[in-house]
């Protein structure tokens, strides 16, 4: 499994991004997809996740600010993140599970800047 990562950038707090990963190649096991974020000197933390099934989880931060979303004939995950806050600012990474076994893969990080 392949994953693209696209979509950061660098906007200004109140803002809006939208990131996007595309996976390809072995894809049909796929269960869950997320997405990750690690800010300098900060360990990373799982800031979303969608489960084939239809579940969706959010880390505390961004409930309310961030959706993520699943195009499953694009073997595509968003992450729609509104209200951006400088405390946004991170490398953000997407992962995909194969039949729910961790680490799972891992695609190449985009940079979300917000500036106060």
């Amino acid at each position: 499994v392949q994953l693209q990562a696209s979509g950061g950038g660098l906007v200004q707090a109140g803002g809006s991004l939208r990131l996007s990963c595309a996976a390809s190649g072995s894809t049909q096991g796929i269960s869950r997809m997320g997405w990750y974020r690690q800010a300098p000197g900060k360990q990373r933390e799982l800031v979303a996740a969608i489960i084939l099934g239809g579940g969706i989880y959010y880390g505390n931060s961004v409930k309310g600010r961030f959706t993520i979303s699943r195009d499953n004939a694009k073997n595509t995950v968003y992450l729609q993140m509104n209200s951006l806050k400088p405390e946004d600012t991170a490398v953000y990474y997407c992962n995909a599970l194969v039949h729910e076994r961790p680490p799972g893969y891992w695609g190449q990080g985009t940079l979300v800047t917000v500036s106060s």
